[in-house]
């Protein structure tokens, strides 16, 4: 069974869902992630990966024109019931071709780890292709052991033509490009497209402080 497949039987959706109303019920923010992204400041957002659609709809509820794109359309379904409005697209990574490119491509949660190993090169290849020049690739996810390593990833949004700009250590992150991951089990990961062949010049793209962090 797959790393994905594996997850989705222990998930119920229903569960799924409470799980961040509850969150917020309780005081807590359930939107990190999108504090996190609007600090780039993007005017388009493709939520690759993105499930229920919790931070696309999010994101979107900003003035953000958002798409989003996942493999499973039961997951889909309920981003569908929750925002019809937005663009919700039935597709795994490796194949996707949205015919246009986006601000910032966010990979809000374990994506690339779910795919299948031998397809997790051309998987980032496909977010990236949706990435502008100047524009970011954004992906948190868990380092484990039975994963991949962080240099896999940073090499894989290389050869996809991204320049790296930051680790960090959760989606609260620095107000800046310094990072501040420390080597432990989770990571937030910028890339930047600085030109069509991936070059490492170019200007720092103009952005916001972060509001109301989730800071775990």
């Amino acid at each position: 069974m797959s790393n994905w497949s594996e997850w989705r039987a222990q998930v119920n959706l229903d569960d799924y869902e409470a799980r961040w109303q509850q969150m917020a019920d309780d005081g807590a923010n359930p939107h990190g992630e999108a504090d996190f992204i609007d600090r780039f400041a993007p005017s388009s957002v493709l939520d690759a990966g993105c499930g229920t659609g919790r931070v696309g709809i999010e994101l979107a509820g900003r003035g953000i024109d958002v798409v989003g794109t996942d493999l499973d359309d039961d997951m889909l379904a309920y981003a569908r019931g929750k925002a019809p409005q937005i663009d919700w697209v039935q597709s795994d990574l490796v194949d996707l071709e949205l015919g246009r490119v986006f601000d910032l491509v966010a990979l809000a949660g374990n994506v690339i780890p779910y795919v299948e190993p031998p397809d997790r090169p051309a998987a980032v290849a496909g977010a990236a292709r949706h990435v502008a020049i100047g524009g970011h690739l954004i992906a948190g996810f868990t380092l484990r052991a039975d994963w991949f390593p962080l240099a896999d990833y940073d090499r894989w949004c290389a050869e996809a033509g991204l320049h790296l700009i930051a680790h960090h250590a959760t989606w609260a992150g620095h107000n800046d490009d310094s990072g501040d991951y420390d080597g432990g089990d989770y990571v937030v990961a910028v890339h930047r497209r600085l030109s069509l062949g991936g070059s490492s010049g170019g200007e720092v793209v103009p952005q916001r402080p972060i509001r109301t962090p989730l800071g775990q």
